[in-house]
């Protein structure tokens, strides 16, 4: 799965008085997936959106919604933001006391299976549930806030997810999210990043489309 690329836009750097537009330029675009980042306010310090807009992109999304669970007790809403339309839901280890339960649970609901760790989760906190998971999310950034700056010891964190990944014989894609642009997006996939989250660097460009193009060939 080295050479997997893919590109999941996060509606969170949209424009939400024009939501349905933007999405729309999503599915003509080279987006492989549309990430959609759930924050509660208490897992991270900002709110953001819960099952209205995943419902609103479900409804006009080609592409599948990428779900990101930044918040505390997701097992309460794995299977309503499933039925919202999620294809793949990722949580936080930091806020999964059962993690191997929870992945069952995103299994049994028929989503692809992610766990997100912060910056300051070693990556090895992993290796007993490496081979359940479909997909590895390394935050590059503190979550909360788009448009902050790359953390450069993400590099170091691919890499020791790709060697776990390997070791294990996992199929897990790695993902990045947090101040990808094209400073780091080639960067990350020779590190060996399958899949990258980008908000600010895409959703401000003059061509948004033009720009997941070139991160998607970076």
């Amino acid at each position: 799965m080295t050479n997997t690329r893919l590109i999941s836009p996060s509606i969170l750097s949209a424009d939400f008085g024009n939501l349905q537009r933007d999405i729309e330029m999503l599915n003509q675009s080279e987006a492989d997936w549309i990430h959609v980042d759930i924050m509660d306010g208490q897992f991270v310090p900002n709110i953001s959106f819960g099952f209205p807009v995943a419902e609103v992109a479900k409804k006009h999304a080609t592409k599948p919604l990428d779900v990101h669970l930044m918040i505390v007790e997701p097992d309460r809403y794995l299977k309503r933001f499933a039925d919202a339309g999620a294809s793949g839901l990722t949580v936080q280890l930091e806020a999964c006391p059962n993690l191997h339960r929870t992945v069952q649970v995103i299994k049994e609901s028929g989503c692809r299976a992610g766990v997100a760790i912060n910056p300051h989760s070693p990556v090895s906190l992993l290796e007993d549930i490496i081979t359940e998971l479909d997909l590895v999310l390394v935050m590059s950034v503190n979550p909360g806030f788009g448009g902050q700056k790359f953390i450069e010891n993400t590099y170091k964190k691919v890499a020791d997810a790709r060697n776990l990944i390997e070791k294990r014989n996992s199929k897990a894609l790695i993902e990045i999210d947090g101040g990808v642009d094209m400073n780091n997006a080639g960067k990350l996939f020779s590190a060996g990043a399958n899949v990258l989250v980008a908000g600010s660097s895409v959703f401000a460009a003059s061509s948004p489309s033009q720009m997941i193009s070139s991160l998607k060939h970076a």
